[in-house]
């Protein structure tokens, strides 16, 4: 057990994250009552780590303070009295600030037990329970309904084209190129758009009159907007981020009120955001994982290569520059 580990900082406010993140060395702490020593093996790289560094997502953030969110690790030591985990044992984390670090003190509470520390794993543990969640218990996705997934090539939107496609429905993908486009028909996307080629609006109102049942949506700007005016009645949209104006911050618009866009039709849109709904994690987690046992369910990892925490700025900057196939992850 080394004395020191490395850890991602951020200094300052800001979405610019090679601005707000620092490298520094700390000491390897000791678990207390109820804890866990976790050695991190992968960390998963996420479009909303510029929201951290901001401070979005703390009312009075106060610096310097850790980075990072999900990873999965191996427990290297246990703190008095806990029960139920060993050295040696697998686990999934996603606190922030648990992630862009090489060992982490994690309440038991929040270690999920994983079959192992692997890519595939990490993939599942936030970007799958985020997909998996916000389609079957918020949105209720049921079958034969026509699904709409924006940046459906990504670390999430992966995982809700295939179980969009498993429940038996029509399933929309967009995405930036053809290469991207020919991963989400592997994945069981029957109409993949790339925006860069065709214009989605268009398309959604030429090829689908009757609208679409159910939209996953992670861009923001036109993308929401495109989906948005194709709700059919009843439909519902899933809002899990909007990624297009995490950096350069939300745009200000004057246009009608949303709800003239939903009562005609009894649409509706609800936000997501994982962390609210921990008492899910368990039963989806295995969920997913029967799914990738049984054949059913890919897991799409990048092929870059990202190594060490001295790499992490440079994949957050990949993951935002489009270029990314599949969940983007840092090997510790």
């Amino acid at each position: 057990m080394p004395d020191t580990y490395r850890k991602l900082i951020a200094t300052t406010l800001t979405p610019h994250f090679r601005e707000a993140a620092e490298l520094v060395e700390a000491s390897v702490p000791e678990p207390g009552p109820g804890q866990l020593l976790v050695r991190n093996r992968y960390a998963g790289v996420n479009a909303t780590d510029v929201n951290i560094t901001a401070g979005r997502y703390a009312a009075d953030p106060t610096l310097p303070f850790d980075l990072g969110a999900e990873a999965v690790g191996v427990v290297e030591a246990v703190g008095p009295d806990v029960k139920g985990f060993s050295p040696g044992d697998a686990v999934a984390t996603g606190g922030l600030g648990g992630g862009y670090r090489e060992f982490q003190l994690v309440n038991v509470r929040h270690a999920v037990p994983v079959p192992e520390a692997s890519p595939e794993v990490l993939s599942i543990f936030v970007s799958g329970l985020t997909a998996s969640i916000a389609l079957n218990e918020v949105a209720r996705m049921g079958e034969g309904e026509t699904v709409l997934v924006t940046a459906a090539a990504g670390g999430t939107g992966q995982f809700a084209v295939q179980l969009a496609h498993l429940a038996g429905n029509h399933v929309i993908g967009t995405c930036g190129n053809d290469e991207k486009a020919d991963l989400l028909r592997r994945l069981g996307c029957d109409r993949p758009v790339n925006y860069r080629a065709e214009d989605v609006a268009s398309v959604l109102k030429r090829e689908y009159r009757k609208g679409v049942d159910l939209v996953y949506e992670s861009v923001g700007r036109g993308l929401f907007d495109a989906a948005l005016g194709a709700l059919a009645q009843r439909g519902r949209m899933l809002c899990i981020g909007y990624v297009s104006e995490y950096v350069d911050g939300v745009e200000a618009v004057e246009r009608p009120r949303i709800y003239t866009q939903l009562l005609g039709r009894s649409a509706s849109i609800h936000g997501f955001f994982l962390p609210h709904f921990r008492e899910q994690y368990q039963a989806h987690t295995l969920k997913l994982m029967g799914l990738v046992r049984e054949g059913k369910l890919d897991v799409a990892i990048d092929e870059r290569l990202f190594e060490g925490v001295e790499s992490i700025v440079d994949a957050v900057e990949y993951l935002h520059s489009g270029q990314s196939k599949g969940k983007v992850v840092v090997k510790l």
